[in-house]
């Protein structure tokens, strides 16, 4: 290089320079200025919705995937319960009287109680649940007494005939359908976990 290049030579090719970014301490940057890091849910590890290991929208309480899940299972219960294996007729047939006759006699086995009491149990008005009482009572299945403390009220408890006739109905009642019984004990376990779970909540 001549002198004439050496003096109009620019700091462009001077010490510290490469690529025309400087560091100020006679050391240059070789491939320009660093990328800042990225902001999101990449940046911090985590993982983004659909990738492998994701959470699954359904199992987040209040989403929509959720709720389609929730309202799947329903139906399949349903069905399972209701429309597959419904009890109620098989009962009421071989017990030979409506169902709801058997549902009264049912939780008057379980203990006696006062006629209005029953009748809130059992979500029914006074007067019909008198006549239902009335035919359980003609049966033999269950008789009323005086209350001890109010003179006002009866109280309503099952005979031995009503109680052997409300242990078959409810042999009938929680007889396990087939395809249930055919369920691995996993499965089992598992279903016997969540349906406790579900019937410990509060009514509502």
């Amino acid at each position: 290089m001549t002198t004439a290049q050496r003096n109009t030579a620019g700091p462009e090719h001077g010490p510290g320079r490469v690529h025309g970014v400087g560091t100020g301490n006679g050391t240059g940057a070789a491939h320009g200025p660093e990328t800042p890091p990225r902001k999101g849910a990449a940046a911090h590890g985590e993982q983004a919705a659909g990738s492998p290991g994701a959470p699954d929208a359904a199992g987040v309480p209040g989403s929509d995937a959720a709720r389609e899940t929730a309202e799947r299972v329903w139906r399949n219960l349903r069905a399972v319960v209701l429309e597959r294996n419904e009890r109620r007729k098989e009962v009421a047939e071989a017990i030979g009287m409506s169902f709801f006759r058997v549902k009264a006699l049912r939780r008057i086995a379980a203990r006696p109680y006062r006629m209005g009491d029953l009748a809130t149990e059992l979500a029914s008005d006074r007067p019909y649940l008198t006549l239902v009482v009335d035919d359980l009572e003609k049966r033999g299945l269950v008789e009323r007494t005086q209350h001890p403390t109010d003179r006002r009220s009866k109280i309503v408890s099952a005979t031995p005939a009503g109680l052997a006739t409300a242990a078959r109905a409810n042999a009938i009642l929680g007889t396990p359908p087939p395809a249930l019984l055919g369920l691995s004990a996993a499965d089992l376990a598992a279903l016997d976990r969540i349906t406790a779970a579900l019937a410990a909540l509060p009514h509502g």
